[in-house]
């Protein structure tokens, strides 16, 4: 066996109790780790119970204090190991008889049982003589049926000295011996104080692998040292020092190499040379800017330009003007002084009329008061007719939304009752000789100062269908926006505080918007608002004084026209090509000497260019396609009426300014306009000097 089991001697059970007579049988497993268990052996050699079947278990016993050449007394064994009577020191055979203690016999010193093949033994421990029994396979003794047995001991190596009085009985355990021999050590018990024993012999040495040698640590507290504390010869010290230092060796080389670079790219002779700066690209731009020393043309070369042009029949009756605007020199004249009717060119004088008027950033306010009852607002027009109804379709540019002023007014309480006041404006809603058919057709609407998209039922067709009550319409779209019932007219009491506001485009904006799309509604609102910053009456009359006003204070002979709007809608209308060619001049002199020129320079901005923009965006096509991109111009068209009054770059980089008006009943889709768009190629291509 590996190690020696200490066995408890007579002193041990002094303190015991009433099984002090009885002899015992230490069990003792085959592993030294797991415990012994000793009992009486009077109880293993006395009759199985037959409350349960008996299971085969080799059990060796041997008797405590048994001198030599007997059994202990009182065990008789039978079997092929021994006759019937006591065994004495047979030392073999196998015993299937019952066995079982005598009564009265003295106290069994403990005994030591060994397993030797397929036997055991019963060792006396002083005389060290044994008792080899057997015990049939199918027969298990537990310990619960051994009467009087006593507790087992855990074997302990040491033993502390506890006195007698302190000992306590050990709790009796009901457990197999089977059982026993499966489970795990139970806690192990204050040891006790045994007598000096014999000490047996150390095990030998186990022959032990080399182990490489650890380096102790001065840790305490510590059996032993953990595993990732200790340091060996072997373990990756010297790798881990070898990839520090490659790696320092790489940084070293890399910064080396970046300080090379930067002193080479950046330092050294190069980056105190001076090197000389590039030569100059070779720019031929296409389009030349207009100066004064161009070649000035001439009236016989401009004559001759406009001869064939000039003699087209479609255009049937021709007046016109073309001016140099740098030396103001007429160049070309026919009729130019006959008042004729220009059409949507006049706009040309109200928008020369409101830049030299009005300031550019003016703009126009609408705004929504308090009403004289509680939840009453009114909608104060405020001369704005481009006020978006519906965000990203209005044709307007810049223009304010009904939705901005509704949230405005909505974040101030609620609204139960809308009213709008149009009293900004007086007279009639319809110019003079306009028809109501063009209301439908999308020419006009009823000026009105407060509207919604030029009173567009499309917001985004600039020729789409208008609607005949502007003012009702933008102010139900807002009654219904903010929750209320249907709009009503009414006026805004006098200093009634301001719940909401919003703002036009500026005034320049706006000159140029009309310009471009050539918008009747926008013309005339703007006509009033010259009426109004002049001290006239907003209405048609007051808008045409207004303007003749303007440019007869700026010079302009306006003797012989004669015009009942501002937007050229009416055929009454009737204006000189040289009236336009005046302004038009002023508004293209090359220098600013002029007070004039600096007002009216963002005329030319706002007039569309062929083939680019506004309404002639599709135009100057076939043979006028020389003059596309080079004439700027504001046309015009009436039934049988068609105008053209702009400028032209000629090919030597001179301005000249020019103004036609046909009056024919050809077709001015196919004939009249191409027919003008020619004249003004003509001029682009005269260079004639």
């Amino acid at each position: 066996m590996p190690d020696e089991p200490q066995w408890p001697t007579e002193d041990d059970d002094a303190g015991s109790a009433p099984a002090a007579s009885e002899s015992t049988v230490q069990v003792s497993r085959p592993s030294v780790d797991q415990p012994t268990m000793r009992f009486p052996l009077a109880a293993i050699l006395s009759a199985p119970s037959t409350q349960e079947p008996l299971r085969s278990s080799p059990v060796r016993s041997a008797p405590n204090g048994v001198g030599s050449g007997h059994s202990p007394s009182g065990v008789p064994t039978t079997g092929s190991g021994g006759s019937g009577g006591p065994s004495g020191g047979s030392a073999g055979g196998k015993s299937h008889a019952t066995i079982g203690p005598e009564v009265g016999q003295p106290r069994a010193t403990p005994v030591r049982i060994e397993p030797k093949n397929d036997q055991t033994r019963v060792v006396p421990r002083p005389e060290q003589k044994t008792t080899e029994l057997s015990v049939p396979n199918a027969k298990t003794a537990r310990v619960d049926q051994l009467p009087n047995s006593e507790p087992s001991w855990f074997d302990q190596k040491t033993r502390p000295e506890q006195p007698p009085e302190q000992r306590r009985p050990r709790p009796e355990q009901t457990k197999r011996v089977d059982q026993l021999q499966h489970q795990e050590p139970p806690r192990q018990e204050p040891p006790r104080q045994e007598q000096q024993r014999p000490v047996p012999p150390p095990p030998p040495p186990a022959r032990k692998e080399p182990q490489p040698v650890r380096q102790e640590l001065p840790v305490t507290g510590y059996e032993e040292e953990p595993e990732d504390r200790l340091a060996t010869d072997d373990e990756p010290k010297k790798s881990r020092k070898s990839l520090v230092v490659v790696l320092s060796l790489l940084v070293v080389a890399a910064l080396a190499g970046a300080t090379l670079y930067a002193v080479n790219e950046f330092g050294g002779t190069k980056a105190i040379e001076t090197r000389p700066p590039a030569a100059p690209a070779n720019v031929q731009p296409l389009v030349k800017a207009v100066t004064a020393g161009a070649p000035a043309p001439t009236p016989a070369g401009v004559k001759q330009a406009l001869a064939g042009p000039a003699a087209n029949g479609v255009l049937g009756t021709l007046t016109g003007s073309v001016v140099d605007p740098a030396s103001g020199t007429a160049l070309w004249q026919q009729g130019d002084t006959t008042p004729a009717t220009p059409a949507s060119s006049l706009k040309i004088l109200t928008a020369a009329a409101a830049l030299l008027s009005l300031e550019k950033t003016d703009q126009l306010s609408t705004k929504v008061v308090q009403g004289a009852e509680p939840g009453t607002v009114v909608i104060v027009g405020g001369g704005d007719p481009t006020i978006s109804g519906v965000p990203g379709k209005s044709v307007y540019p810049g223009a304010a939304t009904l939705d901005d002023l509704v949230n405005q007014v909505k974040a101030k309480g609620p609204v139960t009752k809308v009213q709008f006041d149009l009293s900004r404006y007086t007279g009639e809603a319809l110019g003079p000789q306009w028809e109501s058919a063009d209301i439908g057709g999308g020419s006009v609407a009823p000026i009105v100062p407060f509207m919604l998209d030029g009173g567009r039922v499309d917001q985004s067709n600039v020729n789409g269908a208008r609607t005949g009550s502007p003012g009702q319409a933008a102010a139900d779209a807002f009654a219904q926006r903010v929750g209320a019932p249907g709009a009503t007219a009414g006026a805004a009491p006098a200093g009634a505080p301001v719940l909401g506001e919003i703002k036009s485009a500026p005034i320049e904006q706006l000159v140029d918007n009309m310009m471009q799309i050539s918008d009747n509604v926008l013309t005339e609102a703007i006509a009033r608002e010259i009426a109004i910053k002049t001290g006239n009456e907003a209405s048609f009359a007051g808008g045409v004084k207004a303007v003749r006003d303007v440019l007869t204070k700026n010079g302009f002979d306006l003797t012989t026209a004669n015009f009942v709007d501002g937007s050229g809608l009416s055929a009454s209308n009737k204006i000189p090509a040289k009236l336009l060619t005046e302004v038009l001049t002023a508004a293209a002199k090359p220098t600013l000497d002029d007070a004039r020129t600096a007002k009216l320079r963002p005329l030319l901005t706002a007039l569309p260019v062929a083939g680019g923009s506004g309404t002639l965006a599709g135009r100057y096509g076939g043979i006028a396609a020389p003059g596309k991109g080079w004439v700027r111009a504001k046309t015009g068209t009436l039934t049988g009426v068609n105008a053209l009054a702009g400028m032209v770059v000629d090919v030597d980089g001179r301005v000249l300014v020019f103004s036609f008006m046909s009056a024919s009943n050809r077709n001015p889709e196919t004939e009249v306009r191409p027919a003008l768009d020619v004249m003004a190629a003509a001029l682009r291509g005269c260079g004639c000097s």
